[in-house]
């Protein structure tokens, strides 16, 4: 082996940040390496940290799509006992662990709920003999913060205790200071590292028919998905796609009474399934992409090159979706609907407006897993670079 990693990971609502989480363990665990991941989320079926060992804490998740308030497993909001219990059980397998690197996604640039946590560790981390190079895991775009002095705390949280940020993106696609732009105090400590994807297999597997000349509605996780799936039911008869057949993916975490709904007596040629784990092999069949904007989602569609139709999340104070999908409609490489305006007569025109047009190709790195293989895997080797 060659280095212990332990992998912070706190999911909320979707699964995005779990299922990156997944791909980047496990690439680091083929790349050799010895990997703890910390799940603070509840479980999600079909994710899989394959050659990872996995430390559970007591789960936490938001309550709704605001983000306003944290619960439990039951429901119930979160007290100092579970964040007693929580706090204990990391400190005990970070000691335990000795890891070489400290993995830590997102935070300081979001999950600040989890400091009571997350401080205490890193406070450990620094004192223990020898100390492990920490490292910040983060995705290609960060949700705005109006508050400048949040934005100043992140970056001197940052410089203070850690040593490396990895940047899951292309800075020649999207830059961090796109949505970030103190960023820019940063720059020695940044690193990009690609899109993170699945591997490609080799031998490549055989193409299967699933998803052939179909039209995909995939919702991802499918917490916030409800919108966007009645949409496209009503959208269908309205656009030039209404002949061809329809699958929705409504993802893991759609209410099961609103997935129920949806599954029984569908309308003609509209096929519901709660969770497909060959998404990217249906999208590369199908005519027609239609989906929200979060970060697998958009690499599945830079990966597979189909024409695509999205409807970013943007409740509340969510910004990153919008931003993303922006950026690459204006590359031409998907038709965005304001997911403000959103309405059947609005996703129908958006389906014709894209329906049967030749994708667009752009550059762009998607060796991202790998290369925080071997960025951590470097780090292990270099303890404290």
């Amino acid at each position: 082996m060659t280095g212990r990693v332990m992998f912070y990971a706190q999911h909320l609502l979707g699964i995005g940040h779990l299922k990156r989480a997944a791909i980047l363990a496990r690439a680091m665990a083929a790349h050799g390496l010895e990997v703890w991941v910390v799940l603070g989320g509840p479980a999600v079926p079909g994710v899989a940290f394959d050659g990872c060992a996995r430390i559970a804490l007591p789960p936490i998740r938001a309550a709704d799509a605001s983000f306003q308030s944290l619960v439990d497993e039951h429901g119930a909001p979160i007290d100092d006992a579970i964040k007693e219990a929580r706090l204990s059980r990391l400190l005990y397998e970070f000691a335990t662990v000795r890891p070489d690197v400290l993995l830590i996604e997102q935070f300081p640039f979001g999950r600040n709920a989890f400091r009571f946590e997350l401080m205490p560790l890193l406070a450990r981390a620094r004192v223990a003999t020898p100390a492990p190079t920490v490292v910040c895991s983060l995705r290609d775009v960060l949700v705005r913060k109006s508050d400048p002095a949040r934005r100043r705390e992140m970056v001197t949280l940052a410089k203070a205790w850690f040593h490396r940020i990895l940047v899951h993106g292309d800075p020649t696609l999207i830059p961090l200071e796109a949505s970030f732009p103190e960023a820019r105090d940063l720059a020695d400590m940044l690193r990009y590292t690609g899109y993170a994807t699945e591997p490609r297999p080799n031998p490549a597997p055989p193409i299967f028919e699933s998803g052939r000349g179909e039209v995909i509605v995939s919702a991802g996780g499918g917490a916030v998905g409800e919108p966007l799936l009645r949409c496209a039911l009503a959208a269908r008869p309205l656009s030039r796609a209404a002949t061809l057949p329809w699958r929705l993916v409504c993802g893991p975490g759609l209410a099961d009474p609103v997935y129920g709904e949806l599954l029984f007596d569908p309308p003609p040629g509209v096929i519901v399934e709660r969770w497909r784990a060959d998404l990217p092999n249906l999208l590369r069949n199908c005519v027609l992409s239609i989906s929200q904007g979060g970060y697998n989602t958009i690499v599945d569609i830079l990966q597979v090159a189909v024409p695509a139709v999205v409807v970013p999340f943007a409740d509340g104070n969510e910004t990153e979706q919008a931003l993303r999908a922006a950026i690459l409609a204006g590359k031409g490489v998907m038709t965005v609907v304001d997911p403000a305006r959103l309405s059947p007569q609005s996703l129908a025109a958006a389906v014709d407006a894209t329906l049967g047009k030749p994708p667009t190709t752009i550059p762009v790195n998607l060796d991202g897993a790998a290369a925080t293989a071997r960025e951590i895997a470097a780090l292990c080797r270099g303890r404290g670079a």
